[in-house]
């Protein structure tokens, strides 16, 4: 593959090839000596005197549609393992037009161009290689040994230079946007430039079985077929948080559902990019009569454990020792569903009275503790509180003060309070009661 001067490296083999034919023709000396071919913005060519001359102008770079969905994903799901060198894959558009102050000259140019691109269409690995590195030249500037070092005549395909042909209206377009007066000129696409990265990427070792080898077996088993529509491995279908919550709380139970779960030393896996907690295993906890082990696991995020989950969204998975084959066991793990784990408030005064100024301040304890970049709001009613402070580090207390409080009176009922981190709610209503009601989190304003 080339790297990120094969789009500079196309441009100057075009150049490069163009100034050949022009310097071997004998028809170009009816024009003069010095006639050149230059890379330049339209705008930028004529300078005083108009020579004769071919200018090559990159106008376009545009994704090649049979390149573009060739590979799998770059990284992973973290987006901090690289799985592939994904490579870029584009089509170069230039506009190919010729100048001159006398008659004739600039179509007399622009056939020549013209016919040797269509002779010639295809650049060579070793024609690339010539007119980039030539062989008795004087010495390389750093740009072109950059451009020598880009790798192009090493990629996959070679570049192919096709007409691209506009119309008259987007032909006026593409003039017009450059600012300078129109020439004698046509259009050409250069396809296709394969750019890739030299960062190195997991490789993974090679498959030397379809599974568990038997020992006296010449061969392994091979694939395990069995009468189901479900594939024969690990996979969760759902996340139950307890009490009918949509989100789950410090020390609650939380069902995973799914099927083909059953096996040893079964353990949930947490997993949040954010905080980078990766793969934190937690022990199966304590099952009904009534599961079934292969699409049944329940467990906590154990309150002991309150510093090591945030309130977050997380990836939660399950990995387990199962048998394969010959009563051989290997370990593996399910795809991962997303868990959100929501604030708790522990400790709320039960009432507080406004100040001389009609504001109120109150302390409000939670779990899981604060860690710093969280956001944090607490909910009074209908109102939104920011807090006095958040200190540098975790906590698991703050103390919120609402100016000139709106809230009327309650006497013992009291507001119903919240708090919000990261845009995740405290639970607030009681989902196990038919209907359902909000919970005893209630502040009295007097």
């Amino acid at each position: 593959m080339s790297n990120a001067m094969a789009i500079a490296a196309v441009t100057s083999v075009m150049q490069k090839q163009l100034s050949e034919v022009l310097s071997a023709d004998a028809t170009i000396r009816i024009l003069g000596n010095g006639v050149k071919v230059s890379v330049l913005p339209p705008d930028r060519v004529v300078r005083g005197t108009e020579v004769p001359q071919l200018n090559l102008f990159l106008h376009q770079v545009t994704t090649n549609a049979g390149w573009c969905n060739q590979d799998l994903p770059s990284r992973d799901a973290s987006g901090r393992q690289r799985l592939s060198q994904r490579p870029l894959a584009i089509d170069l558009h230039y506009l190919l037009s010729a100048y001159s102050a006398a008659d004739l000259q600039g179509e007399i140019l622009l056939g020549l161009a013209m016919q040797e691109l269509h002779e010639r269409p295809e650049f060579s690995r070793t024609r690339i290689r010539t007119l980039l590195d030539p062989p008795s030249s004087p010495p390389a500037t750093a740009l072109g040994k950059a451009l020598a070092a880009s790798g192009l005549e090493h990629q996959i395909e070679r570049i192919r230079i096709t007409p691209d042909m506009l119309s008259s209206e987007e032909l006026t377009k593409l003039w017009s946007a450059t600012l300078s007066n129109f020439r004698p000129s046509t259009t050409y696409r250069a396809s296709v430039v394969l750019i890739q990265t030299d960062e190195p990427a997991r490789a993974p070792l090679p498959v030397l079985s379809r599974g568990r080898v038997v020992p006296g077996q010449p061969r392994d088993p091979g694939v395990d077929v069995q009468a189901t529509m479900e594939p024969a491995v690990p996979t969760l279908t759902a996340v139950v948080p307890a009490d009918g919550q949509p989100m789950t709380r410090l020390g609650a139970t939380i069902e995973l559902q799914g099927h083909h779960l059953d096996g040893s030393n079964r353990v949930a896996v947490l997993s949040n990019d954010r905080f980078q907690i990766d793969a934190v295993r937690l022990a199966e906890g304590p099952a009904e009569s009534t599961d079934d082990p292969a699409r049944t696991l329940r467990f906590q995020v154990p309150v002991a454990r309150a510093a090591d989950f945030p309130v977050g969204i997380y990836r939660v998975g399950v990995r387990m020792e199962r048998t394969v084959g010959a009563a051989a066991t290997e370990l593996q793990h399910s795809n991962d569903l997303a868990l959100v784990l929501a604030p708790e408030i522990t400790s709320l005064p039960t009432s507080v009275s406004r100040d001389a100024s009609g504001a109120i301040s109150f302390t409000v304890k939670f779990q899981p503790r604060l860690r710093p970049g969280q956001q944090v709001m607490a909910l009074v009613g209908g109102r939104g509180v920011k807090p006095k402070a958040i200190p540098s580090d975790s906590t698991d207390k703050l103390e919120f003060l609402m100016k000139e409080a709106e809230l009327t009176p309650t006497g013992t009922l009291g507001h119903l309070v919240r708090l919000r981190i990261d845009g995740i709610e405290s639970p607030s209503v009681d989902r196990t009661k038919q209907p359902p009601e909000f919970l005893n989190k209630r502040m009295a304003v007097k």
